[in-house]
């Protein structure tokens, strides 16, 4: 055990410093600070190298992250780099938007002994960023070249991910996308202040340049249909994402004003890549966010930087049985953002055609339900109004109609894709597919490994296929 390592008890956990939160209100910048070089050995020094790592097991990817912050400690920053991404394509992603306090850092075993957890999430984006700077990230050069081609439906983290693990080893990878660029939540579901798009180009950059192919602005059933698709690649993985939103059916629920949480993100993300965009944005608005989930808290914060009169958050349940981010709750209150706990829609009122109030119950939480979570009921006689000029839906989001795009595609009950728990395969001969299309709705970095996962399945595939050929040739 080198001696850099244990200083958990001497050296306090700290998170690199945020922006006040009066000035971050104003902008969409990130709002942590940088690492130093020092902070972030010492922080990285504080981790107890537990023979059994909780903190590796709870991330999805299972990030060598004892590993990496032991040789930060020692200043070997080449070396903690390379090891973080040897199991991670995007590790400065992740840093930035992982909800850190729910997977690696959560288990951390001295925040679980009461010394606070070390701040895993910080030093990976710090190392990635130093990697980039120091020209440590290599580009991207396949092992051999190979004849086979593969189609990836999807230009989000899943398919990104498959898409830099397939041609690594050589295969020719095309990725369509309905949008203008690729990226998919990355780009434009996630606001700047979490993560800035210029590391989402960076990134895409670096593949273009190692021979991915991409065809933007292609609908997948309209400007090429999955036939042709099938015809044109030997592999196909779907990787679409879930992007149909769940909507309120309150009474009023369908008023303008009322709108969904992804176009809003969306073409708020557009603003601040110098579009030119039609549509609702919060400046001078009463807002109310309905939903609990790290989508709401991008929502309201958002609304904040747009200008926005008041903003507030609507949830059902309590602060401890919210899905979302602890931190990113945090930050949103830090903003100024009003939380209604326990409260749920019951109408939206208008008045001369604007939205002028929610009517909203109050409500208790009972018994956990079969999901664990507990249950919720109305409280009678409780009803009070939220004032309101645009109200924002962030309930969740579910698939969209997959058997439009391939009817010969076996769906759960959930209209997720049915694929073969290891192999990624779908009931559609050559038809792959991975992340939330088959997860539901769910965290990037799951995205990320199933996409790799996923890619990894896919070459057996490819390579069975050509030694099949070359047998039926002999």
């Amino acid at each position: 055990m080198t001696e850099k390592m244990l200083k958990f008890v001497e050296t306090e956990a700290k998170m690199p410093s945020k922006r006040p939160a009066k000035s971050r209100r104003v902008d969409f910048a990130e709002i942590y600070g940088e690492f130093l070089k020092e902070k972030a050995d010492a922080q990285s020094s504080r981790c107890s190298q537990c023979g059994v790592p909780f903190c590796q097991n709870a991330c999805p990817l299972h990030n060598n992250i004892p590993d990496w912050l032991m040789l930060t400690a020692e200043g070997q920053l080449q070396n903690a780099y390379n090891t973080a991404a040897a199991t991670n394509f995007m590790p400065e992603i992740c840093g930035r938007i992982c909800p850190q306090d729910r997977l690696c850092e959560g288990s951390c075993v001295i925040e679980k002994s009461g010394h606070g957890t070390v701040t895993i999430g910080a030093v990976e984006k710090y190392l990635t960023d130093t990697a980039w700077d120091e020209g440590w990230v290599k580009p991207l050069v396949p092992i051999q070249e190979r004849s086979l081609s593969v189609g990836i439906i999807g230009a989000g983290p899943a398919g990104l991910a498959a898409a830099e693990a397939l041609r690594i080893q050589g295969w020719q990878v095309t990725i369509y996308d309905r949008h203008d660029r690729a990226g998919g939540l990355l780009m434009y579901g996630i606001p700047n202040f979490k993560l800035d798009k210029k590391i989402v180009t960076r990134r895409i950059k670096r593949l273009t340049d190692g021979g991915i192919k991409f065809a933007l602005n292609t609908e997948i059933g309209q400007d090429i249909s999955f036939a042709d698709l099938q015809k044109k690649h030997q592999a196909i993985l779907i990787a679409t994402g879930v992007y149909k939103s769940r909507a309120l059916t309150v009474p009023g629920c369908g008023n303008d004003g009322v709108i969904e949480a992804l176009p809003y993100l969306t073409q708020s993300n557009k603003r601040g890549l110098g579009d030119t965009v039609t549509g609702e944005t919060a400046k001078d608005k009463h807002v109310v966010v309905i939903g609990g989930g790290d989508t709401a808290m991008d929502c309201v914060r958002t609304a904040v930087r747009q200008g926005a009169k008041s903003v507030s958050c609507m949830y059902r349940r309590d602060e401890i049985n919210m899905p979302g981010s602890a931190r990113e709750t945090e930050n949103a209150k830090e903003e100024g953002v009003h939380f209604e706990w326990l409260a749920s829609p019951k109408a939206v009122h208008d008045k001369n055609g604007k939205i002028d109030y929610v009517k909203t119950a109050r409500m208790r939480l009972g018994q956990k339900d079969a999901s664990g979570r507990q249950s919720f009921s109305e409280v009678e006689g409780s009803d009070f109004k939220m004032k309101a000029d645009l109200v924002i839906q962030a309930l969740g989001f579910t698939p969209e109609n997959m058997h439009s795009l391939c009817p010969d595609l076996k769906l759960t009950r959930w209209e997720t894709i049915k694929t073969h728990p290891t192999r990624f395969e779908t009931s559609a001969e050559g038809v792959f597919a991975a992340g939330d299309i088959v997860r539901g709705a769910s965290l990037v970095v799951w995205a990320i490994r199933e996409g790799m996962d996923a890619a990894n399945a896919m070459h057996d595939y490819l390579s069975a296929k050509i030694m099949t050929e070359k047998k039926s040739k002999t």
